[in-house]
């Protein structure tokens, strides 16, 4: 090639570039003006050189028009007009298609490696690997580590679902029963029992060890049965609650009464605002709350508008005997398969009473949902929750049944970026605008086994979108959403997480059932406007 003819023809490329700066391609201060300055003024983002390095979705005079006529005011406003209108480096530059992959590369980053109890410290020993949620939340939980191994199972994973099957395991039989979160203070209370679910995601078919995890199974049943030898007048005990007519079901509940360690401010606050009460039991209500996993939601409340009417343990919630539900028919099977005749016998009689009462009791058949009951006035609550999936879940549903929750979900809980948690408005996390990953995967694995298809595709399609439209403005993986709004949700006691476990694997799950979920999820949904609701 001729040396000299391939420098002309830089020269010529290089001076049509300069010609276009010329011609209107100047600096962001040039093109912007009044944009600029306010963006800049406002510090909508830390660093200055942020937004002066963001490229533009159109052309300048498009956008800075539309600002001329929107008038966005204060940094929020500005911040989200600038969103819309450039790819800004580190803040919305991630690409919908980046997503699985994504979500691959964060389970090394939330792995933690076994660990021995130190003297002093609150960390319970784990004698394998397991994996946390990520953000504040640097154990092991409970209930979080069920949709944690969904999306292990999925990234083919299956050494990492069994040595945390035998972390729990080892809990249990020091224990005797599965903590909150894997610290000292919170052995007093257990979280939503998916333990037998845990299991079920097992490829383990050693004889010994499944022996083992039989024993650990059904000591946890004996730790949530426990207060059925106590039951006096009051018709409850502990976890046990006698219904009117001498069935037994289950109730949230805490070994203590005080603050929480790792809220004390905040309980002490909230029993103090509570004058007419004992505090000892508002900390009760508060502490029971917290095993619920629903800290806090209006389920809880006898004042939607007051966390100090705090009144858990008087609930009895179809979501934990659902969940106690399917835990007797796995003890039932699982001894059956151990050739235990007496030990299945027993289970399935459980089971077959806990359903009846379900039926009964938490089964209200003019508003078609299942729902919480209320102790005190004999009768189930008003609040409309996504508990009511929870029977669907397990299995625990008519035909009937599934059909009218469906109808209700469609009225009540559909919303544009996925399954309202409540509609109620509260300010509490577990409540409205907010959505939360494990209640999208109760939701569309029971509505899709219960014949309501099109029903769970179209909230797994909702909820993806939300979590790749936030992740493409984030990066990150959150510990809730708004579903409303469809971005990072907010409420409860503490900042918004990131990482984040159970999001992880509930998006993973998805993508594994729904290859195409996200496939038409390009500007007019991962990441732009979202799409109206059918």
């Amino acid at each position: 090639m001729n040396g000299s003819w391939w420098w002309a023809r830089l020269s010529v490329a290089m001076s049509l570039a300069w010609s276009g700066v010329a011609q209107g391609q100047g600096s962001p201060a040039d093109l912007y003006g009044p944009l600029f300055r306010a963006v800049q003024t406002e510090r909508v983002f830390e660093d200055g050189k942020t937004f002066v390095d963001a490229v533009p979705r159109r052309s300048a005079a498009e956008i800075v028009a539309d600002y001329a006529r929107e008038r966005p005011a204060g940094a929020p406003a500005l911040r989200d007009f600038v969103l819309r209108n450039f790819t800004v480096p580190g803040v919305n530059d991630h690409q919908p298609q980046d997503l699985r992959r994504h979500m691959q590369q964060l389970w090394p980053m939330l792995v933690r490696q076994p660990n021995a109890a130190q003297p002093g410290g609150s960390a319970l020993p784990m004698p394998a690997p397991y994996v946390v949620p990520g953000g504040r939340f640097r154990e092991m939980y409970y209930w979080d580590s069920y949709f944690t191994m969904l999306g292990l199972a999925a990234d083919k994973q299956a050494p990492l679902i069994e040595s945390m099957l035998d972390d729990f395991v080892a809990v249990i039989e020091h224990h005797g029963r599965i903590p909150n979160g894997m610290r000292t203070y919170y052995l007093s209370r257990s979280q939503p029992p998916f333990f037998a679910l845990m299991l079920d995601l097992s490829t383990n078919r050693n004889t010994q060890v499944a022996v083992r995890r039989l024993a650990a199974l059904r000591r946890e049943h004996a730790f949530w049965m426990d207060g059925a030898g106590c039951l006096d007048r009051s018709g409850a005990c502990k976890r046990v609650v006698r219904m009117p007519d001498g069935s037994l079901l289950n109730r949230y509940w805490d070994d203590r009464d005080t603050p929480r360690d790792e809220s004390f401010r905040e309980d002490v606050a909230t029993a103090a605002a509570a004058p007419n009460r004992a505090a000892a039991t508002v900390y009760r209500h508060l502490r029971a709350g917290a095993e619920s996993g629903w800290d806090y939601s209006s389920r809880w409340l006898a004042d939607p508008a007051s966390l100090a009417s705090v009144r858990t343990t008087d609930i009895v919630p179809v979501d934990l005997n659902a969940l106690m539900l399917a835990m007797e028919e796995r003890i039932a099977r699982r001894c059956r398969e151990a050739a235990d005749a007496a030990c299945a016998a027993e289970f399935i009689r459980l089971a077959a009473r806990r359903k009846q009462a379900i039926d009964r009791y938490l089964w209200i058949a003019k508003e078609g949902r299942y729902g919480d009951w209320e102790r005190s006035a004999q009768r189930p609550t008003t609040i409309v929750s996504a508990a009511t999936l929870y029977p669907l879940f397990v299995g625990a549903a008519s035909p009937a049944q599934a059909r009218a929750v469906a109808a209700m979900v469609r009225q009540v809980l559909v919303a544009p970026g996925g399954l309202r948690t409540t509609p109620h408005r509260t300010g509490q996390q577990w409540d409205s605008p907010n959505g939360w990953a494990p209640l999208q995967w109760v939701a569309i694995d029971g509505l899709a086994r219960s014949g309501e298809d099109a029903l769970a595709r179209d909230i797994a399609r909702r909820w993806m979108e939300t979590v790749a439209r936030t992740y493409g403005e984030t990066g990150k993986m959150l510990e809730k959403y708004d579903v409303e709004a469809r971005r990072p949700g907010g409420g409860g006691e503490y900042p918004l997480q990131d990482g984040f476990g159970w999001t992880n694997g509930v998006a993973s799950a998805l993508l594994e059932r729904y290859p195409d979920l996200l496939s038409g999820a390009e500007g007019g949904g991962a990441r732009g406007t979202p799409r109206a609701p059918n």
